[in-house]
């Protein structure tokens, strides 16, 4: 299992922390693709020289063709009071999104009821209050050649909520065919990136802040 380009953003006795790559499912699905968790185990094994299973657990997940940063545990106590911050929205995340449409003003609120059609893998927004209340905060960064550069912060954990959200009020994401793009990337991701996560650690209870470094390529280093 090839582990060289795994990027660490960080890591402690209790959690470790990804920079994503498009492409890699955080874990198993019906794809049977190898899963980021089973890679980290078997970075961890061969770092620490572990004979035998490696314990990691998956407290969240950012979407297949999203990058950014992807937190696991290493211990199920920190597993289980980090699934506890994220039900109780003790934790603070940021994207940043590439889309071709201007967004309607510099910065704004979106409050949607999304619902998912599991069959294919996409969610919707609905009119009347049948979904699941979503909502996000965004702001301009910058205008790019063609396109803009947004900092996003939702405030609610749903499927594709920010893909979902932006294509609804006609700027959907550079790439994001499922949500209304034109056309694709060239490497099948979406521009959408989990820039930032900021939470209080687990059993340490000191403030971390994780930024993830945006893709090396044309149009994120514009």
């Amino acid at each position: 299992m090839n582990n060289t380009k795994l990027h660490v953003l960080y890591e402690d006795n209790h959690l470790i922390a990804i920079n994503k790559k498009s492409g890699d499912i955080c874990q198993a699905d019906k794809t049977g693709d190898i899963p980021l968790s089973e890679i980290v185990k078997e970075f961890l094994k061969n770092k620490y020289h572990k004979p035998g299973n490696v314990y990691l657990g998956t407290i969240h997940r950012i979407d297949r063709p999203t990058t950014g940063v992807i937190i696991y545990a290493k211990t199920s106590k920190a597993l289980s009071r980090m699934n506890e911050k994220f039900r109780n929205n003790e934790i603070s995340k940021t994207y940043w999104a590439i889309v071709k449409n201007k967004l309607p003003k510099q910065s704004d609120i979106l409050e949607n009821y999304l619902s998912k059609n599991n069959k294919k893998n996409k969610s919707f927004v609905t009119k009347g209050k049948d979904g699941k209340y979503s909502k996000l905060n965004y702001n301009i960064i910058k205008s790019l050649d063609n396109y803009y550069q947004y900092e996003i912060k939702p405030e609610t954990g749903r499927h594709h909520q920010i893909r979902v959200q932006l294509s609804n009020i006609g700027s959907p994401i550079k790439g994001d065919l499922k949500y209304g793009a034109k056309r694709s990337n060239k490497d099948g991701s979406i521009c959408l990136h989990a820039r930032e996560i900021i939470f209080k650690h687990p059993v340490t209870k000191e403030k971390l802040k994780i930024i993830a470094p945006t893709p090396q390529n044309k149009i994120w280093n514009n």
